[in-house]
């Protein structure tokens, strides 16, 4: 597995996301289990988390407490970076919420440091900005949490480029990473993409295929993937999480999955060369 890096922190190129685990329409746990042994077994060394990862009201860090477990139950369970996120809140009727508050934030970070049974956690991220508190203030918290120990590496997610900016200072320059939504289907996050090239933060791209319910369609509704996959004999997710490989060294793919196949058919992306002409005809899709 070809490797990149979240501040000090050499990472796997391709991470996986474990929303898909916890929310609705999520498989059994024997088989949640699986899928991150079988990422584990690929060389997989990031994992990306959130306590709202969770269905039902009284389950929040679901997503937290099923992740600790596969890593506890695996002989390369520690070589993991283990990326999770506060802020954001799911009531249990299928919506989200926010709160970016710095008291609730700490006392967020303080349950998934329970969870995760950990000391410190590896890189925690402010969710979502909450337009009721003032950006700084949340990202204050941040601060804050790296000041303590609490957590090693500081992130935020969602941002603009003002956003990220903003961070960056608040933080004295410990940003390492910006996850946002990024995909054929949601290019708008480019600028943030290219701000963190030129800052060398790593951006962590979610939803790289569209989002649950569309990744499957990833190839017809994107023809030009389809046609650089069927050149090479793969996959066109694997060209998608190539195509975002190639855009910047800082870029580290985070796919959800909730079965092995899909976690095993994602990191093969990462050995995956396309040339300068498929790369600009995917630009360009």
């Amino acid at each position: 597995m070809h490797t990149r890096r979240i501040g000090e922190v050499g990472v796997s190129a391709i991470g996986l996301g474990g929303m898909p685990m916890s929310i609705e329409g999520r498989p059994d746990e024997s088989r949640s289990l699986a899928t991150l042994h079988a990422a584990l077994d690929a060389g997989v060394t990031l994992i990306d988390t959130a306590d709202a990862y969770h269905r039902d009201a009284g389950e929040v860090g679901h997503n937290e407490s099923l992740i600790a477990k596969a890593l506890s139950t695996h002989e390369r369970g520690g070589d993991v970076l283990v990326a999770t996120k506060g802020g954001h809140l799911r009531p249990g009727d299928g919506s989200w919420t926010l709160d970016g508050r710095p008291e609730y934030l700490k006392r967020a970070c303080e349950a998934s440091l329970r969870r995760l049974g950990v000391e410190a956690i590896g890189l925690y991220q402010f969710h979502r900005p909450d337009p009721r508190v003032p950006y700084a203030e949340s990202v204050g918290a941040l601060r804050d949490l790296l000041d303590e120990g609490k957590i090693r590496m500081a992130g935020i997610s969602n941002a603009d480029p003002g956003q990220i900016r903003e961070a960056q200072e608040i933080l004295g320059g410990r940003l390492v990473s910006v996850q946002n939504q990024f995909s054929p289907a949601f290019r708008s996050s480019e600028p943030e993409l290219e701000l963190c090239d030129e800052l060398g933060v790593a951006f962590l791209p979610w939803s790289p295929f569209g989002g649950i319910s569309k990744a499957g369609e990833l190839g017809s509704t994107y023809a030009p993937f389809a046609r650089v996959a069927q050149a090479h004999g793969v996959s066109a997710h694997q060209v998608c999480l190539a195509w975002m490989l190639a855009k910047s060294p800082v870029v580290v793919p985070i796919p959800g999955a909730s079965r092995p196949e899909s976690v095993q058919d994602s990191v093969r992306a990462a050995d995956l060369e396309l040339s300068a002409e498929e790369i600009a005809e995917l630009d360009a899709a």
